[in-house]
């Protein structure tokens, strides 16, 4: 029997051997997991296959995307409309797909990183959200250190942020998401923070009891968060900070989550978590 994991309404069993590999198929490095309005899920992973859908027993539906993407594809979004955004971070590019994979349209250059120091998208985004009035907020992780709005068409509106660690800054904005209050939350993962904005980017507040937070998932105003790193697991809050389950690993052992770098929820609560390994 597989342990038993989390506490209170929040208990979980580890599932092992999911999902059921294609014949001679291996999966690469999970980077992250996204759950769409039917209960596929979605993982993007750094291999031949890139784009792949499963349902929730593990069984395979399709894949798409193969020879698309740099060898560092990083975030991955479903919309409310299932539509599939994902972004590459060596590419700089932040990419809207239909369910079935066809391309609808893309911010940022290709291969055209901007100048950190010149603050526009993107160089080495690594995620992407949509707010409740369909405005997007991207988080340009690795060299930009910033948020960047973007109105429901596109358009650039605001982007804040530099490298740091005090209020409003970032050493590395690994993911992002937005609540249903219209909340920006980052995943500042070498500050060992979760930082919240409101939608024009003024501070809020900060979660400081998480480690190195990789990504975060919401599902009924109850967030998820893996952590990544010797002791890393997942934290599980409301909106309004208060903890409802947490685990982490003592020390690595079979099971624990080491490399946690992306983390999704299907419909029915169970947890997804891509690991790919540290500093990535």
């Amino acid at each position: 029997m597989a342990a038993q994991v989390g506490s209170g309404d929040y208990k979980f069993e580890r599932v092992p051997s999911w999902p059921n590999m294609p014949k001679y198929w291996e999966m690469g490095l999970a980077s992250d997991g996204a759950v769409n309005s039917k209960n596929e899920v979605h993982i993007f992973s750094r291999g031949l296959h890139p784009v792949t859908i499963w349902d929730t027993d593990g069984n395979f539906i399709s894949s798409w995307g193969e020879g698309t993407f740099s060898a560092n594809p990083h975030g991955i979004y479903i919309a409310p409309n299932d539509n599939v955004w994902l972004v590459d971070r060596d590419y700089h590019i932040a990419t809207e797909y239909s369910p079935a994979g066809k391309e609808l349209r893309t911010l940022g250059e290709k291969l055209a990183p901007s100048p950190s120091f010149q603050g526009m998208p993107f160089n080495m985004p690594s995620g992407i959200a949509v707010a409740p009035n369909g405005e997007l907020f991207a988080s340009d992780g690795y060299g930009g250190h910033r948020v960047h709005k973007f109105s429901a068409d596109g358009e650039l509106l605001h982007s804040w942020g530099m490298e740091g660690s005090g209020e409003g800054t970032f050493k590395l904005l690994h993911n992002i998401w937005v609540d249903s209050r219209s909340r920006v939350f980052i995943a500042d993962r070498e500050n060992d923070l979760i930082q919240i904005f409101d939608a024009d980017g003024n501070f809020l507040e900060q979660w400081d009891d998480v480690v190195r937070p990789g990504s975060m998932v919401m599902l009924d105003d109850i967030v998820y968060v893996i952590e990544s790193g010797p002791q890393g697991g997942i934290s599980i809050f409301d909106l309004d900070h208060n903890l409802l389950s947490s685990w982490r690993s003592n020390e690595p052992q079979e099971g624990s989550i080491i490399g946690g770098h992306g983390i999704c929820v299907d419909l029915d609560g169970n947890i997804y978590v891509t690991e790919i390994g540290n500093g990535a």
